[in-house]
């Protein structure tokens, strides 16, 4: 809080979080008090009393995203599926599902079974693509119709 209050002066313009509106607004200091701000809105013109906390001065993103589910449920995986996750040393590996357990899914990576809870799966797309060969494909020229001059 005093980091923030010695940061400000008056007349500054500013960022300030409103949790009613659940949004950032844009502000003016009027003035400021021990443990508030007077701030102008200048959407609506009002002037509000903010906490020196809901202040943002250094531009950071705010915005609340709800963060999406993750992982494969148990529905979502069967027995020879290829699967990926990402291990402990923050190595992804992709491995064919060998067992169905209540909480994890045993795996065979590389000859090495794994046991990873379901939360942590992805679907493997296309990993033959990175085992196969590459293809170098040549394009022909279209062959010239037979054409009779014109008379």
């Amino acid at each position: 809080m005093i980091a923030v209050q010695s940061r400000l002066r008056v007349g500054q313009d500013i960022e300030y979080f409103d949790p009613q509106t659940n949004r950032a607004h844009a502000g003016k200091v009027l003035e400021l008090r021990r443990k508030q701000a007077v701030v102008l809105d200048l959407a609506t013109g009002k002037r509000w009393l903010i906490a020196y906390v809901a202040i943002n001065l250094d531009g950071a993103d705010v915005a609340i995203r709800e963060k999406p589910g993750q992982g494969l449920g148990r529905n979502e995986v069967a027995i020879g599926d290829l699967v990926g996750f990402v291990d402990c040393n923050h190595q992804q590996r992709c491995g064919r599902v060998k067992r169905l357990n209540d909480k994890t899914v045993t795996l065979d990576c590389d000859h090495q079974q794994w046991r990873v809870a379901y939360s942590l799966l992805h679907r493997v797309v296309d990993s033959s693509a990175a085992d196969a060969d590459v293809l170098d494909l040549e394009v022909l020229p279209a062959p010239m119709p037979d054409r009779t001059p014109c008379e």
